[in-house]
């Protein structure tokens, strides 16, 4: 039986679904243990979704584009507050990050 903060860490070599990982003895408590496993799975994926857009404008730049970086940087903007509503990252983060790209941007030649 797997506990604590290491249920998470070795769980994935060692099971093959959410059983192993049930530790709560309450039907409610396991329910929110797997309400739980789900939300952080999809706020991961979510997560890399954000650093793949934040990279993929950071490579436009340094590709010297600056027509296709702006292009880049508007589908990305989308995706920070698309995940920013959804209270993944909090929304300050997000302005932080559009604001740090769009003026990496205009700072180009």
């Amino acid at each position: 039986m797997l506990c604590g903060r290491f249920a998470r860490i070795i769980a994935p070599f060692f099971t093959t679904g959410f059983k192993e990982l049930d530790i709560a003895n309450i039907a409610s408590a396991r329910k929110a243990a797997r309400q739980s496993e789900k939300r952080r799975v999809l706020n991961a994926s979510q997560r890399s979704e954000l650093r793949g857009a934040i990279k993929r404008v950071k490579k436009a730049i340094e590709a010297g584009d600056k027509v296709a970086a702006r292009a880049v940087l508007r589908e990305s903007t989308k995706v920070l507050d698309s995940i920013a509503d959804k209270k993944i990252i909090h929304k300050n983060k997000a302005s932080r990050h559009k604001s740090r790209l769009s003026a990496a941007i205009k700072a180009m030649a």
